[in-house]
């Protein structure tokens, strides 16, 4: 069973930057399409980038497109997403969910993914 874990979550000051990470043990996602999804309180959970397995280019919500980037470290198997000019807007978990069935990926369907971590806190505060 896949078992997704984010790490990099933390406090950062507004105009800051963080990057996640995404990894499982014992598995390489080289071969999962990985969606960073992120869910404020008392909003409810959003898409914010994704990057497939091996077809098309990442996709970013319009909230982060420009200021987050997502990829991959095929050596490792992991998947990052790097977030720069972090904003109070921003404060959430994110999680980062993985499929093998997906051919591209998204971020408008949570649903598509099989596997979810954890996720990881990020407080942007000043």
């Amino acid at each position: 069973q896949l078992q997704l874990v984010e790490s990099g979550g933390g406090l950062v000051q507004p105009g800051g930057s963080l990057t996640l990470s995404c990894a499982a043990s014992g598995f390489t996602l080289n071969y999962y399409a990985i969606g960073w999804f992120r869910q404020a309180p008392g909003k409810e959970r959003e898409g914010v980038a994704c990057i497939g397995s091996s077809l098309g280019d990442p996709s970013y919500a319009d909230i982060v497109k420009g200021r987050f980037t997502v990829f991959r470290d095929r050596t490792k198997g992991t998947v990052y997403v790097q977030m720069n000019n972090l904003q109070p807007e921003d404060t959430a978990v994110y999680y980062c969910a993985g499929d093998l069935t997906l051919a591209g990926c998204t971020v408008s369907t949570a649903g598509a993914y099989a596997y979810w971590g954890q996720g990881t806190l990020i407080t942007v505060s000043s």
